[in-house]
This record gives C-alpha cells, sequence and structure tokens, in this order.
C-alpha cells in the first residue's frame, strides 16, 4: 500500500480557513462597465439591473459565476455593457456589502441605496401597506353589530341573548 505523504484528506480541508474573499482586490468599474443594483431575479442566470446611468438593463449572469456566486436582489453588481445591444449586459462582478461600502465612500457609488439584510422576496417592512385614519377603523366598527353574551361556570359556557355591541345605539 503507497504511504500517505499527503497532509490530510478532506477532514482537514474542511477545517481550513479560506478568508480569501475577504481579502480580495476592490475592482473598479473600466470602458464599457457600468455599477447596477439588481432589481429582480428573473431566472434561468437573468436579472433585471438598474444602471447608475438610469437605465434598467437586462443582465446575464457569466457562465463562471453561475453557481458559484449567488446573487440577490438589491445586491450591487459590475456589468459589462453590450456594444450591439444597449438594453443588455453581463454580469462579471458581484460586491459584497463591505466592498459596495467602500465603493461609496471611494465615491463610485451614488445613486444606489444601500440595504443590508434585505430579505430574497424583495418584500418591505410595512404589512400590507394600508394606512387607516381614525375615521376609516369607525367606519369599519359599524359593522360589528352584535356581540354574544357568554357565562362560564365550572360546568360549561351558556350562551345567552345577542346585545348591540355599541351601547346607546339601536338597531
Amino acid at each position: 500500500m503507497p504511504k500517505n505523504k499527503g497532509k490530510g484528506g478532506k477532514n482537514n480541508r474542511r477545517g481550513k480557513k479560506d478568508d480569501g474573499e475577504n481579502k480580495r482586490e476592490l475592482i473598479f468599474k473600466e470602458d464599457g462597465q457600468e455599477y447596477a443594483q439588481v432589481v429582480k431575479m428573473l431566472g434561468n442566470g437573468r436579472l433585471d439591473a438598474k444602471c447608475q446611468d438610469g437605465e434598467n438593463r437586462l443582465a446575464q449572469i457569466r457562465g463562471q459565476m453561475r453557481k458559484k456566486v449567488w446573487i440577490v436582489v438589491g445586491d450591487i453588481v459590475l456589468i459589462s455593457l453590450r456594444e450591439f445591444q444597449d438594453g443588455r449586459a453581463d454580469v462579471i462582478h458581484r460586491y459584497t456589502p463591505d466592498e459596495a461600502r467602500n465603493l461609496k465612500t471611494y465615491g463610485e457609488l451614488k445613486d444606489f441605496q444601500l440595504v443590508e439584510n434585505q430579505e430574497a422576496g424583495g418584500e418591505s417592512d410595512e404589512e400590507g401597506g394600508i394606512e387607516f385614519e381614525e375615521a376609516d377603523i369607525d367606519d369599519i366598527c359599524e359593522f360589528c353589530w352584535f356581540v354574544q353574551v357568554v357565562e362560564t361556570n365550572d360546568d360549561a359556557p351558556t350562551f345567552h341573548e345577542k346585545k348591540p355591541a355599541f351601547v346607546g345605539l339601536n338597531y
């Protein structure tokens, strides 16, 4: 049998911490490239991106990044503009939140809001998005006509007649 001359198998590799992603060099845009923020994931390696020049472009994730770099809504990406199609582009780099903050401090990113811990679905913090005024709540409560009076004893609850919910209103 051959002797083990290596430094270990998969368990040794599993325990190593490779912080290469945190130490990578910051990539700035060049000619024919633009910073963009992901607006919507369309599937099949495509996404809708709002570029810094104000246009929304259909961007395609390049093959080298597929299944290795996961892009979600709200991420800042570097896209390569196509010379022959103005409305389309190719995603060539994804910035981490720390890198995006650094780009903003260097003055490269101007229009984008850096959103941290944004949910994948792009949902907002509002629940339903409907705000009621005090008068609306009173109008809604007018439809609550009757309340059933219930007495609870040790044995079982006893149901009585229905009475109006609002005192002073005759229904």
